[in-house]
């Protein structure tokens, strides 16, 4: 790992891991998941390294999976099936509210979740609220499958904290989106997974069947159960 945080994007020489269609060497992403397990991937480039006020950040133009996304050394989507993880993340929760019109991403940066609200045709207003204006101007730069989004008369975008955002504004939403990084302690997401902000925060600016939505992936059991006594408490 690099010193900053950033998992190691380097060149390997190894005969095993020589691209053989032209023979020459290739840059490699690597990632540690666990004590025992690593992945990799080739690389075309890095088109973008650096360090925002609140995070590491890095896109990088994969051979395999197109542009990544990696904050503070993790991988957050990949172009070729992030549609996978925010279609399940926005469709479901959209689908069970009778009449959804307004809609609150917390993080969001990449323009991916606010892409797949923008297909109900009930919706009226998306605001999208990211702490990390580097992180949402080099996406908007970069990932141009998202660029009708961002250009949508419907859409709004907020850079700010989004716990400082929701508790500012008057307005309640339809829905509201967590689609944000891990809960890593002392990064800029962790206060938005507590108990405290759930319910004095969040839930007060949901609509009466309003609805709130976050992601939690396949490492992230402890985050499901903790959300799910979030909600279950009177």
């Amino acid at each position: 790992m690099f010193g900053n945080g950033f998992p190691e994007i380097h060149k390997d020489t190894t005969p095993i891991q020589t691209l053989h269609s032209n023979q020459q060497e290739c840059h490699w992403y690597e990632e540690t998941i666990d004590d025992d397990l690593k992945w990799s991937f080739a690389l075309n480039s890095v088109l973008h390294k650096g360090t925002s006020e609140y995070q590491d950040i890095a896109l990088l133009d994969t051979k395999r999976f197109g542009k990544v996304l990696v904050i503070d050394g993790k991988m957050q989507s990949a172009e070729r099936d992030e549609f996978i993880y925010h279609e399940c993340l926005i469709h479901p929760a959209l689908l069970c509210h009778p009449n959804p019109k307004t809609v609150f991403i917390m993080g969001g940066g990449e323009g991916s979740a606010a892409r797949e609200i923008l297909k109900h045709k009930t919706i009226e207003k998306v605001v999208m609220c990211d702490i990390d204006q580097e992180v949402v101007d080099f996406c908007r730069r970069f990932l141009t499958v998202n660029s009708d989004a961002f250009c949508n008369k419907k859409f709004e975008l907020v850079i700010k904290d989004a716990k400082v955002e929701l508790e500012k504004r008057e307005e309640k939403f339809d829905i509201i989106v967590g689609d944000l990084a891990d809960p890593v302690e002392g990064g800029p997401c962790y206060q938005l997974y507590t108990k405290s902000f759930y319910q004095n925060i969040l839930k007060p600016k949901l609509t009466p069947n309003g609805i709130f939505v976050t992601q939690a992936g396949p490492a992230g059991i402890l985050l499901i159960k903790r959300c799910l006594r979030q909600f279950t408490t009177p």
